[in-house]
């Protein structure tokens, strides 16, 4: 595999030889388990609920917790990835982020529920390590694409989660256990499975294509001056206006797909009268799609950028950001399951393109702090769930009339695309980069040998 500065130009994903491709596997599959993890009791809310007593008003206060420290701590996350690497900040996170999956089943009330849940967001933090370290591993022609697929494939374990859980639930049900106690029981099997991974990734990665940060640090001085260079980066982030259109257009994408994997299944269930198991696999619908969807959102925007730079990435993004809007208000008004699971699925299509596109922009907007910027953004996807949190809380509110008025917000967010702008040194840069990656990916299929 030719790289460009040791990044992959190209993804393989049937190739675990590399350094780059055990990244981009154990990278999604990491933040798939933590994804899982983070919402494996939404679909057994329904259960949870009927046991605790809850009111809707404290489920929106748990759908808030869940999502809220996840702001802080992408911010906390996304600088400790440029302060001591991806390998060493994801094995801590898995491992540590497991407790609370885990235990969770102790909760015997809603203060209490509410704690581990308010604590359990933390491993949402996830997202950003699969950011940065796929940025890290994969040229400009392909970043898009990888970081959108890895990201994507991670997504997926809020959908699966959706039908898988209560599958798990069922099971201890026919082991004998009362529901009370099942739902309790089923959180400990993505807690294992999360501290399983936190090893592997520890042992099969490196923090960068040349190896981990800490001996580049310690054995390459012109990696040490570099790194040098990059202090108060974060700082620079934190003052870019752009960074905070993305962190507002993130929290229009990624907030209202938090969002739906914590209400879809009680939606499901509430307004149109479905049994727990159905109402689960209808709202997985929506999670699944982030197999190819979020993926596409990379890939066109990597195809925009080769063809206009980087403005032509920021314009698709605006675009899918768009038409995700009006889709929502539109599932917001279906009342036939059949057109409302349809519309459902165009509206998430968009929603995970958006997405993708995203992050086909953040590692372009300051190279010295992607870590930084890329935690500034993530956060902003939750902070946009913990905005929407509040309108599902309300009394007064019922559930589609909160989803039309999201819809109308993304519409609006839409046009914040058209504050990301790029100077025309930087343009100017990422087309020589570019153009060197696509040189050596040519090069690669040329010389690639071919089989009689």
């Amino acid at each position: 595999m030719k790289t460009t500065s040791k990044k992959a130009t190209s993804i393989k994903l049937f190739n675990l030889k590399t350094i780059h491709m055990r990244t981009f596997h154990l990278s999604w599959f990491a933040f798939f388990l933590c994804f899982f993890g983070w919402f494996g009791i939404a679909p057994l809310m329904a259960v949870v609920r009927d046991e605790l007593d809850l009111t809707k008003s404290q489920i929106g206060n748990i759908i808030i917790s869940s999502v809220a420290i996840t702001v802080f701590a992408r911010l906390a996350i996304g600088w400790l990835c440029d302060k001591i690497g991806p390998r060493i900040t994801y094995t801590y996170l898995l491992i540590l982020g497991s407790i609370p999956v885990m235990l969770i089943g102790l909760s015997n009330s809603y203060e209490s529920f509410l704690m581990f849940r308010l604590a359990i967001g933390v491993i949402g933090a996830s997202f950003v390590i699969t950011q940065y370290h796929t940025s890290m591993m994969f040229a400009p022609n392909v970043v898009g694409t990888a970081n959108a697929t890895t990201a994507g494939w991670g997504n997926l374990g809020g959908g699966v989660t959706q039908m898988v859980m209560p599958l798990i639930f069922a099971a201890f049900v026919g082991l004998g256990f009362v529901d009370t106690t099942a739902w309790r029981y089923a959180m400990v099997v993505p807690g294992i499975a999360m501290i399983i991974c936190g090893f592997l990734y520890y042992k099969f990665t490196t923090d960068l294509p040349a190896g981990n940060l800490k001996d580049l640090r310690e054995n390459d001085p012109a990696f040490k001056s570099k790194s040098q260079e990059s202090k108060g980066a974060f700082k620079a982030a934190l003052k870019d206006y752009r960074v905070w259109a993305l962190f507002l257009i993130y929290g229009a994408c990624f907030g209202v797909e938090l969002t739906i994997n914590n209400i879809a299944a009680i939606y499901y269930h509430d307004y149109f009268t479905l049994d727990l198991k159905t109402a689960g696999l209808i709202a997985g619908l929506f999670g699944l799609m982030n197999i190819f969807a979020r993926s596409l959102g990379g890939f066109f925007g990597d195809k925009a950028g080769i063809k206009w730079g980087l403005k032509g990435r920021v314009g698709f993004l605006g675009l899918a950001l768009l038409v995700e809007g009006i889709a929502l208000i539109i599932f917001s008004k279906m009342t036939v399951l059949p057109l409302a699971i349809i519309t459902m699925i165009i509206f998430s299509l968009f929603v995970q393109m958006s997405e993708g596109a995203t992050y086909s922009v953040v590692p372009f907007i300051n190279r010295k702090a992607v870590g930084a910027i890329s935690g500034i953004v993530g956060a902003g996807g939750n902070a946009g769930a913990v905005a929407a949190g509040f309108l599902f809380k309300s009394e007064s509110l019922s559930y589609p009339e909160a989803l039309t008025i999201m819809g109308i917000v993304v519409t609006g967010v839409s046009v914040l695309s058209l504050a990301v702008r790029f100077s025309t040194s930087a343009e100017k840069e990422a087309k020589v980069e570019m153009e060197h990656a696509l040189a050596e990916r040519k090069g690669e299929l040329i010389l690639k040998p071919v089989r009689a």
